[in-house]
């Protein structure tokens, strides 16, 4: 059985199966912050969603980081090291992309055990 969370036409924002929730790509809800508030406000939304899986940060499986660029790296690492789980911290993957708004400048998509 899949589990759907806050379905949308176009995309759910997570699927819960065979307990493992798949978050979407969580984006900033104030795309005029600097990459370090941004990235707070991703991390946010991302426990927000964790938390309607029933589960939380500190069994994250994977996450991958994208960032419009890379000069933000140091920034969203800074939210990044406040925000993770002590003792918890998931393998992950930071690349740079062109993000779907051009003010974004970080996404952050999470897998999670529940």
């Amino acid at each position: 059985m899949i589990q759907r969370i806050d379905v949308s036409k176009r995309f759910s924002e997570v699927a819960v199966h065979n307990g493992v929730a798949y978050l979407a790509g969580q984006v900033p809800t104030d795309a005029s912050q600097d990459a370090y508030h941004q990235t707070q406000q991703v991390l946010s939304e991302i426990d927000k969603f964790l938390a309607k899986a029933g589960t939380d940060k500190s069994k994250i499986l994977m996450a991958t980081v994208y960032l419009a660029n890379m000069g933000d790296y140091a920034e969203m690492n800074r939210a990044w090291d406040e925000w993770v789980a002590e003792n918890n911290a998931p393998p992950r993957a930071a690349v740079e992309a062109r993000l779907a708004d051009a003010n974004w400048k970080v996404e952050i998509v999470v897998t999670a055990a529940v």
